[in-house]
């Protein structure tokens, strides 16, 4: 399944991607609902590129269907990006930490102008592969994500308007 999400950012995007790169914000992340225990893995830099892996772990509620395939304690992974420094984006990819014959995921996080602010694109996809509830999955995990969003934009914007 397909996705975009979009966020209204309160800051240049030269700044939000800094905030995006600040271990202090990656810790802050675990606060937010659905997901949970941000844990930096690795956080690196040069001139032109940075590499940021965070490990996040599932914490919504799922369905007894969802449930009876998959056991909500093992839903974590490994938020894989890496970033252009200069063109202000980062390529993510999804790395299951349980479930990898189940769960393909990459996304594409682009920062453009957006009058004083910032105006973040998230595309990508999410394929799960599982008989029958498949679809149902990547519907719940899209869904989950767009509502991830809007608190992850307010504390981004919290952030940026420090």
């Amino acid at each position: 399944m397909d996705f975009a999400i979009e966020q209204r950012l309160a800051g240049a995007p030269a700044t939000v991607q800094e905030v995006l790169l600040d271990p202090a914000f990656v810790a802050a992340r675990s606060e937010l609902p659905k997901l949970g225990d941000a844990e930096l893995l690795e956080c690196t830099r040069d001139d032109t590129t940075a590499r940021l892996r965070v490990r996040l772990r599932f914490t919504a509620d799922l369905s007894p269907a969802v449930t009876a395939v998959i056991d909500p304690k093992k839903l974590t992974w490994v938020d894989d990006a890496r970033f252009d420094l200069a063109a202000l984006h980062a390529d993510h990819t999804i790395e299951p930490d349980n479930y990898a014959d189940r769960l393909a995921s990459t996304y594409r996080s682009v920062l453009e102008p957006d009058g004083a602010g910032t105006r973040r694109v998230l595309t990508g996809m999410v394929k799960v592969k599982m008989l029958l509830v498949g679809g149902k999955v990547e519907g719940a995990i899209v869904s989950g994500l767009r509502e991830y969003a809007v608190p992850e934009a307010e504390l981004l914007n919290t952030w940026l308007t420090r």
